[in-house]
């Protein structure tokens, strides 16, 4: 087959790939919005407000994760999981099919996980206030509005910095646990969540071969 023939055939393949992509990840978009906005509220609803507090760290603290993640992914070079991957060591190759497709790993971590525990953070800070100010009787709510506001952004911001410097000294060790998961996923609950593009391209180009 046609050199330009097989360019043409796998640019035509990455393209319906991408707005399948677009498709279904505003979807779970939607979906984990929805779900994990219902699961914090009625958490901290039904909680004190120490509870309310460490429920709201750990909303954080799982943007800050799922961050590093997505950058770890974006940076790492998949040349040292090919010899894991020959030696049969099946992490190395679920980590090659991270970092092929590293743009919708990185998507979903950094924008769609990452974006949604942002504004649940910012929902859940507005319910942990209200819980001190109806169980300690401040009045000055807007004053604890602001310091709330203020420790999640740098909790956030402060975490995504630290997440980022430990992402690109030690992508591939991320990569390796990462793909431990992905591992489980899909050998115990049949989700294979990462389609390898070449491999579709090859069979492509053999079909119209």
């Amino acid at each position: 087959m046609p050199k330009k023939k097989v360019e043409k055939t796998n640019k035509s393949l990455n393209k319906r790939y991408n707005i399948k992509w677009i498709t279904v990840i505003s979807l779970w978009t939607f979906v984990l919005a929805i779900l994990f906005s219902l699961i914090s509220e009625n958490l901290l609803r039904n909680f004190n407000s120490t509870f309310a507090f460490i429920i709201l760290i750990f909303i954080v603290l799982l943007g800050v994760t799922f961050d590093t993640i997505g950058i770890a992914v974006a940076s790492a070079d998949e040349k040292p999981f090919h010899s894991m991957a020959a030696n049969k060591i099946p992490e190395g190759r679920y980590a090659v099919k991270l970092v092929r497709n590293a743009g919708p790993v990185s998507n979903f971590c950094n924008d769609v996980v990452g974006d949604i525990c942002g504004i649940i953070s910012g929902g859940a800070g507005t319910i942990l206030v209200l819980k001190v100010v109806n169980t300690y009787g401040f009045k000055k709510v807007t004053i604890i509005s602001v310091i709330m506001s203020a420790f999640i952004a740098s909790l956030t911001v402060g975490g995504k910095a630290f997440g980022k410097e430990i992402a690109l000294k030690k992508n591939e060790e991320i990569l390796y646990y990462t793909s431990k998961v992905l591992k489980v996923l899909d050998e115990k609950l049949q989700i294979n969540i990462l389609p390898d593009l070449k491999k579709k391209a090859k069979k492509k180009d053999k079909e119209r071969e």
